[in-house]
Order: C-alpha cells, then structure tokens, then sequence
C-alpha cells in the first residue's frame, strides 16, 4: 500500500510535524520545497493549524492531513475528529491514528476503537486508519493482523530492534511506516561525552531512518525556520553511503547506552 493524496500523489518522504514554536508561515514553505504529509497531535499548535487550514484552502487535494488520539472512548474520539474537521475547515481526513497502544491497553477496547476508525473510512471521513505504538511485539501482531493501514513507529540511529522484527514484517505485509522520534527527542544530536565522534545533524537522522525500505515518511518536528529549511535538504538528498550507515549505528550505540537510562530506551 502507498500513502498518497487525494490527487493520487505519493506523501512526501519527509513529513512535517507540529511544533507550537513553528510559524504559520512555514507551513507554505515546507509545502512549496516539496512536503505534503503535515501530522499534528493535537488542536492545541495554533500556529501550526493557521498555516495549515490556509494551505488545505486552496491545495486541499494536494495535501495529507494526519492526526489521531490516545483517547480510547469512543464518544471523545468521535468529537477531536468533528474539532479537527472544523477546525481545519475540510470534510475529511487522510490518516487518523489511534495512537501510542501499549501493552496495558485494554484489547477488546482497541479493536473497539479501530473498528469506530473503519466506520469512518467507509464513510468517506477518514482514508486511511493509523496505529502508533512504541511497543515491537504489539506493532508486529497489528501488522500481522492487519489491523491497520499504516504504522508509525520509533526508529531512529539508537532504537534498531525494529529493524530485526517489525520493518520486515510491515515490509512483507505492505504496510507502510512512518519514522518517527528520528532524532530521539534530539539526544542523538549531542556530542557524545566519551567520545570523539561528531554527531548527525537532523537531516542525518531522517536520512538514517528513511534507508530501511520499510519506512515511507520521516517524521520531523523543527522549532524555527532554520531548522526546518536545514531538514528539508532530506527530500533530495541521495541515499546513506555504506560508511555512512555504519558511523550512525555505531553513534547510535553510544547514546542508546544500557537502554535503561530514560524513558525512551526502556521501551522494547
């Protein structure tokens, strides 16, 4: 399966995501230099939703528009995708996600949930139905399953399990994934202190997740235009060189230590 727009367009290998310190303008600027998949998780990046309720005014056919909810009651979920529709001032959405599954969820309440998502596909309101999870065997048993249509996922230079189990497995399924957490929340990009080696820019980290066959979109979130105009050098930037993949892995080593040291890493 291909993620594209409603024009039949391919989503763009970089996809941008809300970050309240991004401008509006942005939004145009990021379109114009070729990114079509604008992801948002919720209505509370104002500025982000102005830029993008302004391009969908004119470009709306042209553009994907994703968002989802952790919100497993049906009624609420129901009313953030009538706010987003509103809010944006168009009929539909692109991808809708029910986001971060883990394994405390309860399943009969997520199988729940995604059967409310089918209905809205069938109806036109959603056209695609999305699961994130940070979770490798609840991503490996929902692909398998065919639970959903497209996945999004932590993988980045430090977290590489998902190569050995859930890129494959999505591969052979034909599930799209979309990257995200690329620069793991930005640790990545800090000088290691123990080592010489210099690290990756973000576009580096994008270029590293966007190698894995498996993986359609990256995912990034700058805080100024800068940021973003330095990431949007990804979208013809040629692949990663041999040397290349193996420098990021070993950097990717050093900052993911024990994976025990954060949050993050604690995850399987």
């Amino acid at each position: 399966m291909e993620i594209v727009t409603k024009q039949g367009k391919k989503a763009s290998i970089l996809g941008l995501a809300a970050q309240s310190q991004l401008d509006a303008t942005s939004i145009s600027l990021a379109f114009a230099a070729g990114i079509n998949y604008f992801f948002f998780y919720s209505l509370e990046s104002e500025n982000f939703l102005d830029g993008l309720k302004s391009l969908l005014k004119d470009r709306r056919e042209q553009v994907l528009v994703a968002t989802g909810s952790e919100n497993r009651d049906i009624n609420a979920l129901r009313g953030y995708l009538d706010s987003v529709r509103h809010r944006l001032d168009v009929d539909s959405l692109d991808v809708f996600f029910i986001e971060y599954v883990f394994p405390g969820d309860d399943s009969k309440q997520i199988q729940v949930v995604l059967e409310e998502l089918r209905s809205h596909q069938e109806t036109g309101t959603i056209r695609y139905v999305g699961v994130t999870t940070h979770n490798r065997p609840i991503a490996v048993e929902l692909i398998q399953q065919q639970q959903c249509d497209i996945l999004m996922h932590r993988y980045n230079m430090a977290h590489r399990k998902a190569e050995t189990d859930v890129l494959p497995t999505a591969q052979q399924a034909n599930i799209p994934v979309i990257a995200f957490t690329c620069t793991r929340w930005g640790s990545l990009l800090t000088k290691h202190p123990t080592s010489e080696m210099e690290p990756p820019t973000a576009a580096d980290c994008y270029r590293y997740a966007l190698n894995h066959p498996a993986v359609t979109v990256a995912l990034t979130a700058p805080k100024t235009p800068q940021e973003l105009q330095a990431n949007i050098s990804v979208l013809n930037a040629p692949p990663l060189s041999p040397e290349e993949i193996a420098r990021w892995r070993e950097y990717g080593d050093l900052i993911y230590g024990t994976g025990q040291d954060a949050f993050d890493t604690q995850w399987v």
